[in-house]
């Protein structure tokens, strides 16, 4: 199935995985995802995902799904000065972190990454895609577009990582279930079928040396290319 195809079927899911994120959203998702929803709902502390950023993120990296630049305001670049770029189909997330990260002066990309990436940029060294996975339509197997794409803006020995948020092979408590339940309802979330042993499968399939970390119902993954 073509980039194209795949947009023309799940347009309308794609635009409910991100469209949650306004303005008025955003101004409290530090707060209600990062904090409140993390550490009792998903039971994955910030404090692990930070460190995630703190073990992989270089000097010449490329964020992909970019909320309000929670992390990379936060975490410990090896350079004073980055090549930092973020690339997001919501302008309000682009426009939030960007503004949050005026010091680094990042470049700016909207994309669709279901889609083949147009890109005529030097590639990174690093990219990262956190709580992107679960916000996309599809199965594990539709949503390995989003690694094949990437991986291609990766120069070699480049590192991919990031968090996601599954429904099988992890322990979900009784809000997890029902706030995911929700989510899915609405769109938000497209993961009821999202496993870890597909998602280490779908990792491998581009990425080599792939870690997956489950805590509590998150699972943080790196791989090289």
């Amino acid at each position: 199935m073509t980039g194209e195809a795949l947009m023309t079927i799940t347009g309308k899911q794609v635009e409910a995985g991100q469209a949650v994120y306004t303005k008025p959203m955003l101004a409290v998702y530090d707060l209600l995802v990062l904090g409140f929803s993390n550490r009792l709902v998903w039971r994955c502390p910030s404090k692990h995902i930070l460190a995630l950023y703190d073990r992989y993120v270089t000097a010449n990296h490329l964020d992909v799904g970019v909320g309000t630049g929670y992390f990379l305001d936060r975490c410990r670049f090896p350079k004073d000065r980055p090549r930092l770029a973020l690339m997001d189909l919501n302008p309000n997330c682009l426009e939030a972190a960007s503004t949050r990260l005026a010091r680094y002066r990042p470049a700016v990309y909207r994309a669709n990454v279901l889609d083949p990436i147009s890109f005529d940029a030097s590639r990174f060294e690093s990219i990262s895609l956190t709580y992107l996975l679960h916000c996309l339509p599809g199965t594990i197997r539709t949503k390995s577009a989003v690694v094949r794409h990437l991986t291609t803006l990766l120069n070699p020995g480049g590192m991919m990582f990031g968090a996601t948020l599954l429904s099988g092979g992890v322990n979900r408590n009784w809000a997890a279930r029902r706030l995911m339940a929700f989510y899915n309802s609405k769109g938000v979330f497209t993961n009821e079928q999202d496993d870890l042993e597909s998602l280490r499968d779908m990792l491998s399939e581009k990425l080599t040396g792939v870690t997956v970390e489950v805590v509590g119902c998150a699972a943080l993954f790196s791989g090289r290319v």
